[in-house]
Order: structure tokens, then C-alpha cells, then sequence
């Protein structure tokens, strides 16, 4: 098979998505799903890398794949770090095994990648992890000097995306400036300036609530319920990040299931999907004054992007603002293989992770 192939591998926590790219164009893929028992075989993630990495493998066996240009793997928790595609490094390896921000299956991403990579004597990469940093000073000040606001958002889908969009405008990343809204299990909100990710609601702790997750709530009625003695810590975080948004007010975190609910008059999914589009386009609003009203588009992206309902009612609130342009869904792999076929094809320059 031609040399020009990627292996584009994104870890999840009971799977491992796996596909080969030639350039954009997909060639194969597949999602190698992990049984409890397996994994339970592993005290921690970053145990299963050898389990992992042998399944990888059998996988490019099976399908005679042996001349692979490059491995890009999803990145994880590292340091915070400028959006872009990096090599995998000793550094960036070192940082992965010790989960520096925590531990979590994307970790093992860079690690396969490298592990793939390094015996066949070609690059490894990862692109826009969760932990990319780009927020100002500014930004970073909550109002508690124990509490300093976090970059964690979709930077990985956001940056791909935006690509997308500015060159269906005839323009380059660097050239525009957006207020992008990712709608998903999570929501992350985020002003693009020239590719660059100034701010970021924290989708699992602020902004608009969303399918499964509360969003930014009253800070002294979270204080008051936390001390009430009818919860724990691990019952309200689970609280507001799992078992709120949508679910906790109808039952369901299928926003398909809802938006059916609502057409057939069921008011109260009305109004929590009006209340869900609200929230969103106050954010987007929010986001839009970071960039000074210099906006070239608002970008709404991931999976309820292909919900005519909701995105209808946000444009409502935010058209005036910019023009709205609907990317629907969400296909990492495909943002993965984008990222290294930048560095590839000699449009981008790697970067180092320090």
C-alpha cells in the first residue's frame, strides 16, 4: 500500500477507534470495543498500553497494512500547551504515563502512536488535545484567588472545523476570527482568533447546561446543597456533571427524543430546549465581545448541530452578531488525520512539547 497512508488511533475508555487516511479520504476503520474483563485485568489506564497496542496491531496485520507514512494518536492531559500538531516526544511520553492533569484513556493516545511509529522508523503525532492553552491573563481570573479559570474545552473538533469553514470562505485559519460553539454531550463556546482559542467556558463546569451537564449554576445554592448532608462530593460532582442539563428536567439525554417531545406539545421539552438555545446564545454573545464584535462567522458545530430546532433557535438570538454557519457533527478521526497531513504535506511545522 502506498506510503502516503496515516494511522489515526483515538482511544475512548472501553474502545479504540482506529482508521487509515490516505491524505482525507478514509481507506478503512474500525472501533476495536474492549469487554469489562479485559480491562478489568488493568489497575489503571495506563496499564492496558501493551493490551491496546497489540490489539492495534493485529489490526494492521489483518488488513496488510505494513508502509504507514505517519501515526497520529488523540493527545491527552498533558501540560497545557498551544493548539497545533505536536511529536510525540520522550517529554510528552513521560507526562502521558504520569497523567500531569489526571488520568484518562486518551493518554494512551500519543503512547500507541509512538509505539506504532518508533519500530517503523516514521513520525508520531498528536493534534489539539483537550489540554491546549491559548487564554490571555485576563481570562484566567475568576473572582476567587484559589479558583483560576481552566482551558478544557473541544479544541480538537473547534480548530478542525474552523479550518473547514474559513476555507469554504476562501481564506486561511490564521485570516478570520470566530466565536465557535461546539453542542454536545458537553458545550464549549470559544472566540477563534486567527486559529488561536482566547477563552473557553469549561463545558463540564460552566456555561450553557447541555444534554448532561448543568453549566454555570448560583454558586451560593451549590455551597448550601453541598453542606445540606443529603449529598457528597462524589454525589454532587457526579450531580452536576452526568445526571443534570436536559436529563435531570425530562428524563432523557437524547436531545432527538426531546425535540420529538416538543413538536408533539409537550411544553415542558419546549421549554428546556428553548432554555438549553437561550443559554447558548448568551454565551455567544459573551464570547463575541472578546473578540470586540471583529467576527467573521459564528460557527455551530457538534452532534445537536443536526438539530434544525435547536440551531434555529440560536441563530434567532445571534444572527445579528455575524453570519451563523451550521458544521453538524463531530468525526475526530478525521480532525486527527487533518492535523498531521498539515505537517505532512509541509504546510505546518511540528511542534515540540516542552
Amino acid at each position: 500500500m502506498s506510503s502516503a497512508l496515516m494511522l489515526v488511533i483515538n482511544p475512548g475508555s472501553t474502545s479504540t477507534k482506529i482508521a487509515i487516511y490516505d491524505g482525507v479520504r478514509p481507506v478503512t476503520s474500525t472501533n476495536l470495543t474492549h469487554s469489562a474483563d479485559d480491562l478489568g485485568r488493568y489497575p489503571a489506564i495506563i496499564d492496558q498500553y501493551d493490551f491496546r497496542l497489540n490489539a492495534v496491531e493485529q489490526f494492521l496485520s489483518d488488513n496488510q497494512i505494513d508502509d504507514l507514512a505517519a501515526v497520529v494518536g488523540r493527545g491527552g492531559l498533558l501540560k497545557p500547551m498551544a493548539s497545533g500538531t505536536y511529536s510525540v516526544n520522550e517529554t510528552m511520553k513521560a507526562d502521558l504515563r504520569r497523567g500531569v492533569q489526571g488520568q484518562h484513556a486518551s493518554n494512551l493516545g500519543g503512547l500507541l502512536a509512538a509505539g506504532i511509529a518508533e519500530p517503523r522508523q516514521i513520525p508520531a503525532f498528536i493534534v489539539d488535545p483537550v489540554a491546549v492553552d491559548e487564554f490571555q491573563p485576563v481570562a484566567r481570573i475568576s473572582g476567587l484567588p484559589q479558583i483560576e479559570r481552566r482551558s478544557l474545552g473541544h479544541a480538537l473538533n473547534i480548530r478542525a472545523v474552523s479550518r473547514r469553514v474559513a476555507n469554504d470562505m476562501g481564506k486561511s485559519l490564521s485570516e478570520v476570527n470566530f466565536v465557535v460553539a461546539h453542542l454536545g454531550g458537553g458545550i464549549s463556546i470559544t472566540p477563534l482568533q486567527g486559529g488561536r482559542i482566547l477563552d473557553y467556558n469549561n463545558a463540564n463546569e460552566a456555561g450553557p447546561f447541555s444534554p448532561e451537564r448543568a453549566g454555570t449554576l448560583p454558586a451560593g445554592d451549590v455551597v448550601t446543597m453541598a453542606f445540606s448532608g443529603q449529598y457528597g462530593l462524589k454525589d454532587m460532582l457526579k450531580l452536576m456533571n452526568g445526571k443534570s442539563g436536559m436529563v435531570a428536567y425530562l428524563g432523557t439525554n437524547d436531545a432527538r427524543v426531546a425535540i420529538e417531545r416538543a413538536k408533539q406539545g409537550d411544553e415542558q421539552a419546549e421549554l428546556v430546549l428553548q432554555a438549553m438555545a437561550y443559554q447558548v446564545a448568551k454565551e455567544i454573545g459573551a464570547m463575541a465581545t472578546v473578540l470586540s464584535g471583529d467576527i467573521d462567522a459564528i460557527v455551530i458545530t457538534g452532534g445537536l448541530a443536526h438539530a434544525d430546532y435547536i440551531t434555529r433557535m440560536i441563530n434567532e438570538y445571534v444572527h445579528f452578531i455575524a453570519p451563523v454557519k451550521i458544521y453538524p457533527g463531530e468525526d475526530e478521526l478525521l480532525a486527527l488525520a487533518e492535523g498531521a497531513l498539515l505537517v505532512l504535506s509541509g504546510q505546518e511545522q511540528a511542534k515540540e512539547y516542552r
